[in-house]
């Protein structure tokens, strides 16, 4: 596959955009997480519930919008007033607490009441002329017509009504033109409008949670950002793994040109693993397939790295941000116990790079050109129950659904010189790597 155009043209999002876009899109993904959870957004969406309800808006309306004349209260108010200012009603009550009327009322009880009939006698008394007197007046008239009357009934109700806490609550709330404002629902309002400019829910609104659907399947199980400086403070060991522990890990093999160093020519600066190949002559241990290991003279060093003993993962994904550089074959590849499975995510031969599966003696894979490997690419692998999906960067470069690999792989890089290679100097570098399982 010849991803010249692809670069050249879009097809393959360079690797340094690909990361920022990515840092945001998990950063934003973290962020809508958090906001999902939040206080805030639970109060907002029962509010948003509340105000957007069609129970809310008519209560609105009547609120703002009826007016104060309109209501029971403004009509108890005003045939209160009506009564209480009647001239009638007021010279009754006055006449009510009068002593005269006392008087009256209790003369009417005696027999004396029945002289007011005679004239005579009612003139001859300046008592019984008092009582005449009052019982032909306006006063005693207003008592007669009010007492016990259904107006009067009405007004004393209409009195108990109004001082009521409840009445005057009520009166008060009508008779304010701006009464809405001084309603619960006019708090929730605005409250469900304060928490609407809240940034992060106006981020939480405006997000597409699709987005992070890839994203939120990944479970982080494996991360190195190379901040150590010593293996020994690492996840990795140098050499080859092998089952049992009596094999030596630690040695090349006698069909290349580069011995192992043993972790030598492994390196930390400034948050970068490099792997360096030197052009220096050694003698190292190498293994000889008719003689078994030998000493060999080499004109080249290099060196393994793997996570055997520390990490190894069935499944998921598998990523390294790496370049390198030289006519040297570098590799990022998953290992096993045995010889097989190895799967290459990445393999640099000093010209071109491959990326394949070997599995029962069947070697599956695709070389791909057009791609300058000094560059730093994100090369990755997804291993699932049915298929191997290789991709550099974010486009998708091969798959294969033969020979899917059953065991727990741990993580290696390493650099050689093949047989037929001139060799040279170089090195491979690796950003960061990380692994991840997918829900």
């Amino acid at each position: 596959m010849n991803l010249f155009w692809k670069k050249l043209f879009g097809g393959i999002t360079p690797t340094a955009k690909l990361e920022k876009d990515e840092a945001e899109l998990v950063k934003a993904m973290h962020r809508y997480a958090e906001v999902e959870k939040s206080v805030e957004l639970a109060e907002y969406k029962k509010l948003s519930h509340i105000i957007k309800s069609a129970k809310f808006q008519e209560n609105k309306k009547i609120l703002k919008n009826r007016k104060y004349k309109d209501t029971e209260e403004y009509r108890v108010t005003k045939k209160y007033k009506k009564l209480h200012n009647s001239p009638a009603i007021k010279l009754y009550y006055h006449v009510l607490e009068s002593d005269i009327l006392k008087q009256f009322l209790n003369f009417k009880k005696t027999p004396d009441y029945e002289l007011l009939g005679d004239k005579k006698k009612v003139q001859a008394s300046e008592n019984l002329r008092k009582f005449k007197q009052f019982e032909h007046s306006k006063e005693y008239k207003t008592y007669i017509r009010f007492h016990n009357s259904y107006i009067i009934k009405e007004y004393e109700q209409l009195e108990t009504k109004i001082i009521k806490p409840e009445f005057i609550k009520a009166n008060e709330f009508w008779a304010n033109e701006n009464r809405w404002h001084s309603t619960p629902e006019f708090t929730q309002q605005q409250r469900f409008h304060e928490l609407a400019k809240n940034e992060d829910i106006i981020f939480y609104i405006n997000e597409k949670p699709e987005r992070f659907k890839n994203y939120r399947s990944l479970k982080p199980t494996f991360k190195d950002e190379f901040e150590w400086n010593t293996l020994d403070k690492s996840h990795w060991n140098f050499g080859f793994h092998y089952k049992s522990d009596q094999l030596i890990a630690s040695h090349s093999f006698a069909n290349e040109k580069q011995a192992n160093n043993a972790g030598k020519n492994i390196s930390v600066e400034n948050g970068i693993l490099k792997i360096a190949t030197k052009h220096e002559t050694v003698t190292a241990r190498a293994w000889d397939v008719s003689k078994g290991f030998i000493d060999k003279e080499f004109n080249f060093t290099s060196d393994v790295l793997q996570t055997a003993n520390t990490f190894r993962q069935k499944r998921g994904m598998f990523r390294a941000k790496l370049r390198c550089a030289g006519n040297v074959q570098h590799a990022f590849w998953l290992g096993a116990d045995g010889k097989l499975p190895h799967v290459n995510i990445f393999q640099y031969d000093g010209k071109n790079i491959t990326l394949g599966n070997a599995n029962k003696n069947v070697v599956d894979g695709i070389k791909i050109t057009g791609l300058n490997a000094s560059k730093f690419y994100i090369y990755s692998l997804i291993w699932s129950d049915k298929e191997l999906i290789w991709l550099i960067n974010d486009l998708e470069v091969y798959r294969t659904a033969s020979n899917i690999p059953t065991d727990s792989m741990y993580l290696a890089f390493n650099s050689f010189i093949s047989q037929n290679q001139k060799g040279s100097a170089g090195s491979l570098e690796v950003d960061w790597v990380r692994a991840f399982t997918i829900a």
